[in-house]
Order: structure tokens, then sequence, then C-alpha cells
């Protein structure tokens, strides 16, 4: 079996330090014969931006001058599943970004139902985790770590930080929470998780193919006429950012009965 990791366009979300780091390291990677891809897209609005100071342009390497919400709105829409044995798109986050995913997945929901009220709400319940905190905009950053990790950590079996095993997994603990909400007599009617994992010479990332499946989950969960709820989180094994997307009961039959077979037309 071949260790050379196979994707095929990899977008690296800003052209800071972060985003330099993992631009450095996947080029590295790919000229070591450990990966394959098309290209690295790194999105950032400066067009003098330190990676491409450093780093500069290359055959496989393109710079986007973007804010990083217009680049996922045309970048996304573009995207598709890839065929089984296709290599897969792949985003790189930054530790400092907005939930981009999220707020791609609200846009797109409030494209799809016009009507119906479609709101950012409070993520509740305990997670259990020891850093636990609620921006003003309703995201919910968690972490299992109440230390300093390591920059780039992989989140290996071991922590490098307690130099012991880790027995904790994020996405383990949003299902026990979703479980929770539910048990509870919320609406609670998915759950979409983009989980960054160690891909590649220190490069976390989670696939585009995850994104579209989040988007397909809020559209299922709205397809009915009643309300409806999906927890949505960008996470990796020890740290996370989530959020909860109400969509409101719809007001007309007709509506309902049209939207539907919209959604169910574009599953």
């Amino acid at each position: 079996m071949s260790d050379v990791v196979a994707m095929r366009d990899v977008v690296v979300i800003g052209g800071g330090c972060y985003g330099t780091f993992y631009a450095g390291q996947l080029a590295k990677a790919k000229a070591k014969g450990k990966a394959q891809f098309r290209r690295v897209v790194v999105v950032d609005r400066s067009a003098t931006c330190r990676a491409r100071g450093e780093l500069g342009e290359a055959p496989d390497r393109v710079f986007a001058v973007e804010e990083w919400s217009a680049f996922f709105d045309r970048f996304l829409a573009g995207a598709r599943t890839p065929r089984p044995g296709e290599p897969e798109d792949y985003i790189v986050p930054s530790p400092l970004m907005p939930h981009l995913m999220f707020e791609w997945v609200v846009r797109r929901a409030r494209q799809r139902w016009p009507e119906r009220p479609v709101e950012i709400a409070p993520v509740p319940g305990e997670l259990g985790t020891p850093y636990d905190r609620a921006a003003p905009d309703h995201t919910r950053y968690v972490s299992f770590a109440d230390w300093l990790c390591p920059t780039h950590c992989v989140e290996p079996a071991i922590c490098p930080a307690i130099a012991a095993p880790r027995t904790w997994e994020m996405g383990e603990a949003i299902g026990a929470l979703a479980a929770r909400l539910r048990a509870a007599g919320r609406p609670l009617s998915g759950t979409a998780l983009f989980v960054c994992r160690h891909h590649v010479f220190g490069v976390g990332t989670f696939a585009v193919a995850a994104v579209l499946e989040g988007d397909r989950i809020v559209a299922r969960a709205g397809a009915g006429a009643q309300p409806a709820e999906v927890l949505v989180g960008t996470i990796s094994s020890c740290h996370g950012a989530l959020n909860l997307l109400r969509i409101g009961a719809a007001r007309e039959t007709s509506d309902i009965r049209r939207q539907t077979s919209d959604i169910i037309a574009h599953l």
C-alpha cells in the first residue's frame, strides 16, 4: 500500500504565519514524495501576504486575494463530492479564523428558505471540557486542554503536553451532547461535524466533501414544516468551534411543498 497522501486541491485559509507554515509543509511533503496534489490555494485578502513573500507562486501554488467568505461562496458553489477512488479537495483551517464553514452553511440556509427564520442560537447543555467559552456571535469554543498546546500538534495518542495517553475525543463528546439535547426535547434534527485530522507533515485538514454533506444535513433538517435545529462544529480531537443553527417553521403549505420538492431534487 502506498504511503503517499493523494489530494486534489488544498485550500489554505490565511497567508500569515500559520498559512505560510502549512503551505510550506505541503510543498516539502510533495518534494519528498509523501503527498500528491494538483495545487495549493492560499486565501488571503492581502496581495502582499507573508506566504506570497516567503513562498511565492509556483505551478502548483496560487493565491486567491479575497475575503474568506467571498472565496468560499464561489469555491464551494462549484465543489462536488468525489467519486470513489478520486482524490478529494481539502481545507486547511487557521487556529484563529472565525467559524467560516458554519457561516457558509447559514448563508446557504437563508438562500434556501428566504421566507423562514434562520437564526444562530447559543449551544445549550454541558459538554464537560475544561475550556468552554461562548463568543458574542454565539460560537462556542471548547477544548479538552487546560494547558498551552504545542504549536501544530498532530494530536497523537500520547498527548505531548501531559506525556500521557489522550483519553478524549471531541466528536464523541459532541455526539453525547446531541443525544442529551434530543432526550431533553430539543428539535435537534442533525449534527454536522467538519473534522480536522493530521494529513501530512503536520498539516491538519478536513474534506470539502464533509462541508457539502453538512449542507445536505441542514437541507434535510429543514425539509419539513416544523422548526428544526442542527448542531454544526468544526473540530479536531481536542478542540472545537460549535454553533446551533435554528430553522423556524414554514409559514405557507404551498411554500413547504415547493421548498421540499426543490431540496429533494438537489440531494
